[in-house]
């Protein structure tokens, strides 16, 4: 099933690109996110936002309403796109910029 559009902001901070998650994309199994002390599930959607007051990059793990459910913290864009694709092998191809 196809998500709608991000918006242009999550969590407050602007979006840089994003992905959804489809079949040619594997779950790697690495790290383990959690929240509340629950294991998480795989994401639906991957987001890379910037604040504004900040140089660095946050990669947001997205529901399929564009929620976030939890993030890491990456110093530039490419750290951020590598973490993406060290859990989600296949993301790469996927990444859509903001138009």
């Amino acid at each position: 099933m196809i998500m709608n559009q991000p918006p242009k902001r999550l969590d407050g901070a602007l979006l840089v690109c994003f992905a959804e998650i489809t079949d040619a994309v594997k779950l790697t199994g690495e790290p383990t996110h959690r929240r509340h002390e629950q294991v998480l599930s795989s994401a639906r959607a991957l987001a890379i936002c910037q604040y504004e007051s900040e140089n660095n990059y946050y990669l947001f793990y997205c529901d399929g309403n564009w929620s976030v459910l939890t993030d890491t913290w990456h110093l530039n864009l490419s750290e951020a796109k590598h973490q993406a694709e060290f859990e989600y092998a296949g993301i790469t191809k996927c990444w859509s910029a903001v138009n």
